[in-house]
């Protein structure tokens, strides 16, 4: 029970369609299984339910909240939301991104509209969810924020627009770390490598015309350790311990969780 009476929100708590399970739902479901009371956040409201359901049906708390990260309006009315229920916000784990849905491209072919896009649900979105949830944490002299960025920032990426936000999330990161450590408010952020995860996956297979099989093939090849993708849970692990006590003493670290790549410098 690493996270016993502590409230968090999940942004991004639902998934997209595909197979297995999103990294999103799979923190959410951790952290209720380790004592935490959840508010699954999601822009698709069935979606957000379908987790807290989850999370129900095993014994823990959650509720469900509808919320566009486009849209501050509503990432207000999230904070509202949890402390109407639960009084606080301990835990503020941020797992929204988009890459190829979103229209993402190489430099010399990114549209305006999709470069906005991604930094409107990628980077602007984490902004502005922190934004309304440090206050509270101020006042409480405590919290820990979890934010999800990618390997992207760090390797030879593609895509223009996943790439740069992935990167700034980085930045922000530490950033908030730094500016809100008097306060006993934590920041740090993952770096999910090669994930089995629908998004990662499925919306490949979706786009591309190849088979999942296939796609599943190149990515495990692409990984050092064991030459198999991580999975959802994997992310979920690495987000419960920066968002636990265990971690008290740790602000400010970019955790790449990616089966070596990060180190397998050619």
């Amino acid at each position: 029970m690493r996270l016993k009476d502590k409230i968090a929100i999940v942004v991004g708590a639902g998934q997209s369609p595909g197979q297995g399970i999103g990294n999103g739902r799979a923190t959410a479901l951790l952290f209720a299984r380790e004592g935490a009371k959840v508010l699954t956040v999601d822009r698709n409201p069935d979606s957000a339910e379908e987790t807290a359901a989850m999370i129900r049906e095993e014994g823990g708390e959650a509720a469900a909240c509808a919320a566009d990260v486009v849209e501050e309006a509503s990432l207000q009315a999230m904070v509202a939301d949890c402390l109407k229920r639960w009084g606080r916000i301990d835990v503020l784990h941020n797992n929204v991104g988009v890459s190829i849905a979103g229209g993402d491209a190489p430099i010399t072919e990114i549209t305006t509209e999709a470069f906005d896009r991604c930094v409107a649900i990628n980077l602007r979105g984490m902004v502005l969810a922190c934004k309304h949830v440090i206050p509270v944490m101020r006042r409480q002299q405590g919290g820990a924020i979890v934010n999800i960025s990618s390997m992207a920032a760090w390797s030879n990426y593609p895509l223009v627009a996943y790439k740069t936000t992935k990167a700034a999330v980085i930045a922000m990161t530490q950033q908030i770390a730094i500016q809100n450590a008097e306060y006993g408010i934590r920041a740090n952020v993952i770096l999910p490598g090669l994930i089995d995860t629908p998004m990662a996956v499925d919306t490949r297979v979706r786009a591309t015309g190849r088979s999942r099989a296939e796609i599943e093939a190149d990515r495990n090849a692409r990984v050092p350790l064991r030459h198999r993708m991580g999975s959802a849970w994997d992310v979920a692990h690495a987000a419960l311990y920066l968002a636990s006590d265990e971690a008290g003493f740790v602000t400010g670290v970019a955790l790449p969780v990616d089966g070596g790549s990060s180190v397998n410098v050619l």
